[in-house]
């Protein structure tokens, strides 16, 4: 595994900037690896599957540093909010939950106080706070349906109404036909007109 440094540095360049999230989201993926046993994240790209509960700063470095991505089906997003994540080795189905404690801003501000900007005083304390001061760490079961595994779709069927194609099982059966979720009324958006 690279150093924090190092892992901080690529965070800076591919996310745009360097924050107190790229800090604790390098931390969070760092530890969670490490309670895995997995020292290359990398090399072991294949048998990692990584959870991410917020769409912030800090799921872009968990993902530079476990080398998860949505597109390969390894990082999977949840809006719970939390600057949290959950990290699953597919060989072992261990997993371990990595929390950012809630208390560690305050943790910053007694640390450095003498930086009057608290950005500046989470960005830096969050280097230099011990694991167990900044995370909580849970060892959890995840299950897991074969059609959320990573790699090629297990399924693919077309809506009935539409007649978009639907992979992996996300399709609805509703009186005896099968549709994508817009079609069964979950859409997230509202067709106006089509171009």
């Amino acid at each position: 595994m690279k150093s924090l440094e190092e892992y901080l540095d690529l965070a800076a360049r591919s996310h745009g900037h360097m924050c107190p999230g790229q800090v604790l989201g390098v931390r969070m993926a760092m530890l969670g690896l490490r309670r895995l046993g997995i020292d290359d994240p990398m090399k072991h790209r294949k048998r990692l599957l990584t959870f991410v509960e917020i769409d912030r700063c800090a799921t872009d470095a968990v993902s530079l540093v476990t080398g998860c991505r949505l597109g390969k089906r390894s990082l999977k997003y949840l809006d719970y909010g939390k600057v949290a994540a959950t990290f699953v080795d597919l060989e072992t189905r261990r997993a371990v939950r990595v929390v950012a404690r809630d208390d560690a801003r305050q943790k910053a501000k007694q640390m450095l106080g003498s930086l009057s900007d608290p950005h500046k005083q989470q960005l830096e304390a969050y280097k230099l706070m011990d694991d167990e001061e900044l995370f909580t760490t849970q060892r959890v079961r995840v299950n897991l349906r074969e059609e959320d595994l990573p790699g090629r779709p297990r399924s693919r069927v077309a809506c009935d109404q539409c007649g978009e194609g639907v992979n992996d099982g996300r399709e609805n059966y509703v009186n005896g036909r099968t549709l994508c979720r817009n079609c069964a009324g979950e859409s997230y958006y509202e067709v106006l007109d089509d171009q």
